[in-house]
């Protein structure tokens, strides 16, 4: 005896039947094919008609019982015929019968040299109808579009930029609903926009095509502050400047001219910054080959004391950032001398990571002695990977103890940035990778930068705190900034060495 297989589902109020069958070959009766004629057999073919009657009774929506009997006949030793009977009931908010018929064809084979009956082979094709419920349907979107509305849009983008859709159409005579979507540009290329709107109460959508192009030129980070070059060595000229592109992580570098290493002198070169996408940044430049390489000269130092006298009285406060690059420091006399807070490197990373050697003991004193403290790693991070294990590892060394400064971010190996193989829009990527990874544990991150690079490089779209390096007795820099870094080469009563001098402005928000 074979089981008739029914499946049923209820989907809105209506009950609609999967699939009904049994086990067996069914494809020549559903295509509606004559039987197959098999050498040497005789075929006994029998229609049965099934009928399953289901009953909707409706009232409320919640509940749904399904009940199912089949009753099985023994026609002849090589017919079955099934009947089966489904009755549903669902409540929901109407009223509803619906009946099914099922129409099965029994086919049984049966070899004129064989009365064994476990040679039958049955085949059974189904077709179903159910009547539907009567339903409010929702506000549909029309495809089609009246011919008086106008919806022009422009035809390019620039790559990475934040648009709103709205922004891309520049003429038509609809209210957009969604105008403020942001449009992908995330990558060069062609891209497609549904433009969402309402005319006499239908809703419309107009799909829009755009291409996003890239026509930033490549940004020069160093134009060849020292470009001296040995005597008699290989001229490289990538090692003597610093580019970078919002989007090709390798703009070619090529030069127009002649430079001789085989004899000391001045070469005028003209040098080309080409990227992906065609634009070219150029300047001219000296090379200088010399048989000496010059030494550089240090820079005037400045007391302490200077600072202290001209910022007193203002909503300002005074502090250093230190690392291994002073190895003395005597906290309580520098504490003595004005210093309210200091900032101190905590590791620093090369392809791995590691510790200050005098973080631990930098850590130590200075809360001993009562001064805010912050931390800062030095990086030449170029993965995702990489920064959020720095993050990490910070978070873990702090023992996730608070501090009064967020953590710092510095990454400013920016004179020949292009060995990186990374572009603008990577590292700004990396620096809001660290913040949120830092942000898991509770601490917020800083931008380290000088007003050079915060002006040319990062972009801080999310305007986190700055800390601006600026070594200049007055800074125009006109960005938002927390801390200023005021010097490099400060001396400071307590420590052997010169030392950075910080500027907090404490009408200025520190956590951002």
């Amino acid at each position: 005896m074979k089981k008739l297989m029914l499946n049923i589902a209820v989907i809105a109020g209506s009950l609609i039947l999967v699939g009904c069958g049994s086990v067996g070959r069914s494809d020549n009766i559903a295509e509606n094919k004559p039987p197959e004629i098999l050498a040497e057999t005789t075929e006994e073919t029998t229609l049965a008609e099934t009928t399953a009657v289901i009953t909707t009774d409706v009232t409320t929506v919640s509940e749904t019982e399904t009940s199912l009997t089949e009753e099985t006949s023994e026609t002849s030793a090589n017919t079955t015929i099934t009947s089966t009977t489904v009755t549903t009931t669902v409540k929901t908010t109407e009223k509803t019968t619906a009946k099914v018929t099922t129409k099965a064809t029994t086919k049984t084979a049966s070899n004129n040299n064989s009365n064994n009956s476990n040679n039958s082979n049955n085949s059974v094709s189904t077709t179903t109808t159910a009547a539907p419920v009567t339903q409010t349907q929702p506000v549909t979107t029309v495809s089609t579009i009246p011919p008086e509305i106008i919806i022009e849009n422009y035809p390019t983008a620039e790559v990475y930029s934040e648009i709103p859709l709205g922004n891309m159409i520049s003429n038509s005579n609809i209210t957009i609903e969604n105008y403020d979507t942001l449009i992908d540009t995330s990558y060069i290329g062609d891209k497609t926009a549904d433009v969402k709107f309402w005319y006499n109460g239908t809703e419309y959508t107009k799909q829009i095509k755009y291409s996003v192009v890239d026509i930033t030129p490549p940004v020069i980070l160093n134009n060849g502050w020292s470009p001296y070059v040995q005597l008699y060595s290989q001229f490289d000229l990538s090692s003597l400047i610093g580019y970078a592109d919002n989007y090709d992580r390798n703009p070619v570098l090529t030069y127009e001219g002649y430079v001789d290493t085989n004899y000391e002198g001045t070469y005028p070169i003209t040098v080309y910054v080409t990227d992906s996408s065609g634009n070219v940044s150029s300047w001219t430049m000296n090379v200088y080959v010399v048989s000496s390489l010059p030494e550089s000269s240090p820079n005037p130092t400045v007391p302490f004391d200077y600072y202290v006298q001209k910022y007193a009285g203002q909503n300002v406060r005074l502090g250093l950032d230190i690392s291994a690059w002073q190895p003395y420091i005597d906290f309580p006399t520098i504490k003595e001398a004005g210093v309210e807070f200091v900032i101190m490197r905590m590791g620093y990373y090369y392809g791995e990571i590691k510790m200050d050697d005098y973080y631990y003991r930098n850590m130590q004193e200075a809360q001993a002695n009562g001064l805010d403290v912050g931390v800062y790693i030095y990086t030449t991070a170029t993965t995702e990977d990489e920064v959020r294990e720095q993050a990490r590892w910070m978070a873990e060394t702090l023992g996730y103890q608070s501090i009064y400064f967020p953590i710092a971010f510095d990454w400013e190996d920016f004179d020949h940035f292009q060995k990186y193989g990374m572009s603008i829009h990577d590292l700004n990527h990396l620096f809001d990778v660290f913040y949120d990874e830092l942000s898991k544990y509770g601490y917020y991150a800083m931008l380290y930068s000088s007003r050079n690079f915060l002006y040319n490089f990062w972009e801080n779209k999310n305007n986190r705190t700055v800390w601006l390096a600026h070594f200049i007795d007055e800074t125009d820099y006109t960005g938002e900034y927390a801390i200023w870094q005021t010097t490099a080469d400060c001396i400071v009563p307590g420590i052997d060495r010169i030392v950075d001098v910080d500027i907090q402005y404490m009408d200025r928000p520190l956590y951002k």
